[in-house]
């Protein structure tokens, strides 16, 4: 059971404190409800570069790293397609230095032109490396589009194409971050060798007096239901083939997410799974193959995703794949099977309440997914799945009408 208090500012910052003193650590955890899903179709990645702007130092402080390494501390973030998420790590004798810089770069980050050029060639040059110029690296780049026809969702993070962030204009800029970036589009969790009193006083201090900004309503296109198989090939400069097969699932809400999450697992979770036992080492048709979700808060992906052994046929190994999600749908798991992916779920959960970060960032997620205590339950949820449920979901979700599928093959 994971501990926590909750309080909420006059200017709708939600704040959650998790006192743990047996570490001389704190953290301080901003979650922004922004991500790649917020962004126009015709402005992409700005989620992405704002998570770089926001390093880029304030109007009072113009090097943000500096005056937290002179204390000790560490700071790192991630965007994804739902949400931005900013951390720092510090003695907590220092937890004042994280609310300073925390709430000055909330309420007066600097738009420089410099700024933005400096982060725009930075976000640029990622673009290029992880996902232009590396093998595989445009996947989801040519998959998502595939997937998802109205929800933004068919964009990747990074963005839907270069020119979007090379023309990102200051305007621009400065009016996503007035739109998203304020406090009652965020929830902070401090965790660590701290106190309620004195999480209290210092948000009152430091985040209290900035103004709560302009609500929005979130008002995102419905995914329509898949009709009619899709598929895609591509050639491109690989070692190996590869096959990427997509089936919209449910979102992370969702009553049934945690069936959806355990078929993945009874798929590929580890060496004695399906997919591994019977694809890679008895027929030897792949050198790897996954399946897994992303966990998303809208209508998601579930993934299965495999490199080929060289020259096998690729129509031999597509059919394999389905005559493994097939058995799924036509014979109930063997209780052991099901109680083994049940303790690992468990075991993994668990080790995560183990770590400072990590539990700051679960309570600031499943806040904003609606209540953080959610995730003091998540375990319960898991426990009660049945087989049955398993094989209702994947006679639901493993249909070819409803599949997505990029071949992705070496010249």
């Amino acid at each position: 059971m994971l501990k926590f208090e909750k309080f909420k500012l006059d200017n709708g910052l939600t704040v959650l404190v998790h006192e743990d003193h047996n570490t001389p650590m704190a953290v301080l955890n901003i979650l922004y409800d922004v991500g790649a899903r917020d962004e126009q179709e015709s402005q992409t990645g700005f989620a992405h570069l704002f998570e770089h702007l926001m390093f880029g130092g304030s109007v009072n402080v113009p090097s943000y790293d500096e005056p937290l390494q002179r204390v000790g501390g560490e700071n790192n973030a991630f965007t994804s397609n739902d949400i931005t998420n900013y951390y720092i790590t510090l003695p907590s004798a220092n937890l004042e230095t994280a609310f300073w810089l925390e709430s000055d770069r909330m309420l007066s980050l600097a738009f420089s032109e410099k700024s933005l050029e400096v982060q725009r060639n930075v976000v640029c040059e990622e673009f290029k490396q992880r996902y232009l110029n590396q093998p595989y690296g445009d996947v989801w780049l040519k998959l998502r589009p595939l997937v998802y026809k109205a929800h933004p969702y068919k964009w990747a993070t990074i963005g839907k194409e270069l020119s979007h962030i090379e023309n990102a204009k200051m305007e621009d800029v400065k009016a996503f971050f007035q739109k998203h970036y304020n406090p009652q589009n965020a929830v902070m969790v401090v965790g660590g060798d701290v106190t309620l009193e004195k999480v209290k006083e210092l948000s009152e201090k430091w985040f209290a007096p900035i103004p709560a900004g302009e609500k929005y309503v979130r008002n995102l296109p419905q995914e329509p239901e898949q009709l009619a198989e899709v598929s895609e090939t591509v050639y491109a400069d690989v070692p190996l083939n590869a096959i990427y097969k997509v089936f919209k699932m449910v979102g992370k809400t969702d009553e049934k997410f945690p069936v959806y999450d355990l078929i993945s697992d009874i798929l590929s979770q580890g060496k004695s799974s399906r997919l591994y036992r019977s694809l890679v080492k008895e027929q030897e048709l792949f050198t790897d193959i996954n399946a897994y979700n992303y966990g998303s808060i809208d209508t998601g992906m579930f993934v299965v995703e495999g490199r080929l052994n060289e020259g096998v046929d690729v129509e031999k190994a597509d059919a394999a794949i389905w005559n493994e999600l097939g058995k799924l749908k036509q014979e109930m798991v063997s209780d052991n099977e099901l109680v083994k992916v049940k303790n690992k779920f468990e075991s993994v959960f668990e080790f995560a309440e183990m770590n400072l970060l990590d539990k700051a960032m679960n309570l600031a997620f499943y806040e904003l997914l609606g209540d953080a205590n959610d995730f003091n339950t998540e375990i319960e949820k898991y426990q009660k799945v049945n087989k049955e449920e398993i094989k209702e979901v994947s006679n639901s979700i493993f249909q070819k009408s409803k599949s997505t599928t990029l071949y992705y093959l070496s010249k």
